[in-house]
């Protein structure tokens, strides 16, 4: 029996909410925690798409497709509040939603600056304060933050997307060191590039966020969302800290710790690199 097989099992009924649900690793973990036998709340901003990903669900468990805008602090304690009330309890919640704004930094406006601070950090932080007061009255819970390798490894034309993400990095890491007194687990996720729609779009200026990106993994193929949320499952049920796929980012992530200058050398490379590309195209 497979490792995800096994592990399943310990996720039949509980109750989990997924914000960002409706495209890439938002669905994939949807449709893995229905195929895992848990009770999904799938919720997007784009509600057609939280819609679409609950329809093609397949599994034992159960998935409702809500509108949810995570800048949105009281509607996000509404959505947890409301599962408690009609599940009993709140077991699971994927802090998941985010963007990307890739380019060079002097071309972001304070307004991109502040969307993506609402989203990508504030849209987790108000999933937690919704979330963690209510698993800790329950003994038991695990609050999952999507976060990136970018917020294990600063990167120049990402900055801030890596500014985002590291803040959710600290939350997680700070979290987890407090929850498991409560009995309550905390696992950040922090993939290299993923195939999702991410990857097309969320750039200013001429930057090429799928060249880009999977350049500096120095790959053609982006890693599977349904992989992601296989090993995401895995590492909740172990009570894993950090989810940091695939191998060869786990490899650059440990550089980054032995010789960081010579990561910080081989970064600035790159982006000089992109730039020409980006002046050239």
């Amino acid at each position: 029996m497979s490792t995800i097989a096994v592990v399943s099992e310990r996720f039949v009924g509980r109750t989990a909410i997924v914000t960002g649900g409706g495209s890439g690793i938002g669905a994939a973990l949807t449709g893995a925690l229905v195929a895992a036998g848990a009770r999904v709340w799938c919720a997007d901003i784009d509600p057609a798409a939280a819609e679409r990903v609950a329809a093609a669900a397949r599994g034992p468990g159960t998935v409702t497709a809500v509108l949810l805008d995570v800048t949105d602090a009281e509607a996000v304690r509404s959505l947890v509040d409301g599962v408690v009330a009609d599940a009993g309890r709140i077991d699971l919640m994927f802090n998941n939603a985010g963007i990307v704004l890739g380019g060079q930094t002097h071309l972001l406006t304070l307004e991109q600056w502040n969307r993506i601070i609402d989203i990508n950090v504030r849209g987790v932080v108000h999933g937690v304060h919704a979330a963690y007061p209510h698993m800790i009255a329950a003994g038991s819970g695990h609050i999952v933050n999507t976060a990136s390798a970018a917020g294990l490894m600063a990167s120049g034309l990402l900055t801030s997307y890596s500014t985002t993400k590291f803040a959710v990095v600290g939350l997680s890491d700070a979290l987890r060191s407090e929850a498991g007194v409560h009995g309550v687990g905390v696992t950040v996720v922090c993939p290299s590039a993923v195939e999702t729609p991410i990857l097309d779009k969320g750039g200013v200026g001429d930057f090429r966020g799928r060249a880009f990106l999977l350049g500096a993994e120095k790959t053609k193929h982006a890693y599977s969302p349904q992989r992601l949320a296989e090993d995401v499952l895995v590492a909740v049920a172990r009570d894993r800290a950090r989810v940091v796929v695939p191998r060869r980012t786990r490899i650059g992530w440990l550089l980054s710790r032995i010789a960081p200058g010579f990561i910080e050398r081989r970064m600035a490379d790159y982006v000089r690199q992109e730039l020409r590309a980006m002046d050239e195209h």
